[in-house]
């Protein structure tokens, strides 16, 4: 069964940080695009980050990046999301996502809230 179950959200204050966790199961994430999505409240989902499956740099949103770093350990079949600086607008839901487009399968995680307040 394909699963991808993320954790290490919770309520932190601006400026401080977290470490978002996604567990893959059910396939080999190391062929899979990983990436990083989030949801606000009232908004659209929007990317944060992606790690390709290749030996590659990873991508950032603008809005995150220099501040928010993507990294992927294929031997546990997990990816990360280590958030530094964070500020209230970063409050949403985070999900994971793996996506393989030559086999047209693409997974989703139920999310992890995050929520910066002071």
């Amino acid at each position: 069964q394909v699963q991808l179950v993320e954790s290490g959200g919770g309520l932190v204050q601006p400026g401080w940080s977290l470490r978002l966790s996604c567990t893959a199961s059910g396939f080999t994430s190391s062929t899979y695009v990983m990436s990083w999505y989030r949801q606000a409240p009232g908004k659209e989902r929007e990317w944060v980050a992606s790690s390709p499956s290749f030996s590659g740099p990873s991508t950032y949103a603008d809005s995150v990046k220099g501040r928010f770093t993507i990294s992927r350990d294929n031997a546990k079949n997990m990816v990360y999301l280590q958030m530094n600086s964070l500020k209230p607008e970063d409050t949403a839901v985070y999900t994971c996502n793996a996506l393989r487009a030559w086999s047209r399968h693409n997974y989703w995680g139920q999310g992890t809230q995050v929520t910066v307040s002071s």
